[in-house]
């Protein structure tokens, strides 16, 4: 089981992404579509998905909302994060229940802050 699976499917993005966290000591996948993400999520059952709301084949949004709707995959924690920081998307993304949203660029720092913030949550009683 990954700590960390994230849907990026640009390599500037993704693979500063995936060093960061590893870096950081946690085990981390990569896809690179929406329906990527979700044959994935069934596989290896990821603690977070950090999750690009532009994604090819299926997006960001549609994937969320397909694990929200997934009794067996609801409980996974989305970190949305995107280039797309206007006020209507961080509201649909919040009212498909995802639990944070950063925009892109990112700061490393917020992002490290809001991973463990969310992979805490994950262990708690």
């Amino acid at each position: 089981m990954s700590d960390i699976l994230i849907a990026e499917d640009e390599p500037a993005i993704l693979d500063p992404l995936r060093f960061i966290l590893e870096h950081a000591g946690w085990c981390v996948e990569s896809v690179t579509d929406g329906e990527a993400v979700l044959a994935s999520i069934r596989r290896a059952r990821p603690r977070l998905l950090l999750l690009d709301i532009m994604l090819p084949r299926l997006s960001g949004l549609e994937v969320l909302r397909i694990l929200r709707d997934d009794p067996h995959l609801a409980d996974i924690s989305v970190l949305v994060l995107t280039a797309r920081g206007q006020k209507q998307d961080r509201k649909m993304a919040l009212d498909l229940r995802a639990d944070g949203f950063i925009t892109k660029p990112f700061d490393n720092d917020e992002l490290l802050e809001e991973v463990s913030r969310l992979l805490s949550k994950d262990r708690a009683p």
